[in-house]
């Protein structure tokens, strides 16, 4: 069943849900190549994937992008879980009928519902492709030596024990210490982006949702929280834990500057699955999707499986 509000078109779910999309590329019945696209945190459905017209049509790629629950025009969901997403992705590509097998690329906090996919329906996936993908620090297989002490460990968790026992707390000293202006919490912060991703930065719009006006709306900050916990919280699984093959066609893009997920910790799931496709990009921040021709060179290793010398790293067995 589908719907339209002022602003987009929705399919509403079993459950009663609204889910919002916008489509791009060619058509569902041109297209040789089908690709759901899972945005991360604080963003929407119209996040720029910057990939060429002229790759677009080359290739024949049709392409989905939707507002995951709470984000955009999209209704909340106050049951959200790794498994949720998922359900969410299975039905959305059954509603707009773009076939039995898709492929996924999700981007940065969006690699938790892609994640999630690999576990609970590998066998819709053509190919998945991971775009500064977070870690979940409670990953068994993560060296305790990487992880001891990390700072970002150490913010995750008290973030989520706040969030679970003082949730209006947590709101109130986001909103007041956090944000001491009306930027964003993230935008233009070198301790989270490095010279390129400023430049990024400068022309695009950024984290819309995370700035200190749209955090005073308490729907906005509870669907950040739940997204949060969701994606950090005790999973039943791990990256480890997965049947990766060659035919799963299964890639990572990291920069090697990333100060949001170190590249490091990448390195640590390569170790577990040798058969994941890594692509580093050497001076890549965390917002490597918006560079110039870094979704061109996604969409050609994805879909053809061409590679790119430059992002080949030579990996060392201690990473």
């Amino acid at each position: 069943m589908e719907d339209s509000c002022a602003n987009s078109n929705r399919v509403k779910l079993r459950d009663g849900r609204f889910l919002a999309y916008r489509e791009s590329g060619v058509s569902k019945q041109e297209a040789k190549y089908k690709i759901i696209l899972v945005h991360g945190f604080g963003s929407s459905k119209d996040m720029n994937f910057s990939a060429s017209k002229e790759v677009i049509q080359e290739l024949g790629v049709y392409l989905l992008f939707y507002d995951r629950s709470g984000y955009g025009d999209s209704d909340a969901n106050t049951k959200r879980s790794l498994k949720s997403e998922v359900d969410d992705i299975s039905e959305l590509a059954d509603q707009l009928e773009i076939g039995p097998k898709f492929y996924l690329i999700g981007i940065s906090m969006g690699s938790y519902p892609t994640w999630g996919c690999l576990k609970h329906i590998p066998h819709r996936l053509s190919g998945v492709a991971f775009v500064a993908p977070v870690v979940n620090y409670r990953w068994p297989s993560l060296p305790k030596k990487l992880i001891k002490k990390d700072y970002r460990r150490g913010i995750i968790r008290w973030c989520l024990r706040i969030s679970r026992f003082a949730p209006g707390l947590l709101h109130w000293w986001v909103v007041q210490k956090v944000i001491p202006s009306n930027s964003s919490v993230l935008e233009s912060n070198p301790v989270y982006f490095n010279s390129h991703d400023m430049e990024v930065l400068k022309r695009t719009s950024g984290f819309p949702m995370l700035t200190k006006d749209k955090l005073r709306e308490r729907n906005v900050f509870d669907t950040l929280r739940d997204d949060l916990v969701a994606c950090f919280r005790q999973w039943d699984f791990e990256p480890a834990d997965l049947s990766i093959t060659q035919e799963s066609s299964v890639h990572i893009w990291q920069g090697k500057e990333d100060k949001v997920v170190p590249f490091q910790l990448q390195r640590c799931i390569l170790q577990k699955q040798p058969l994941i496709n890594y692509h580093e990009i050497p001076q890549g921040g965390h917002l490597i999707v918006h560079y110039d021709g870094t979704c061109d060179a996604i969409l050609r290793s994805l879909l053809l499986g061409e590679e790119h010398k430059l992002y080949k790293p030579v990996l060392e067995l201690n990473v």
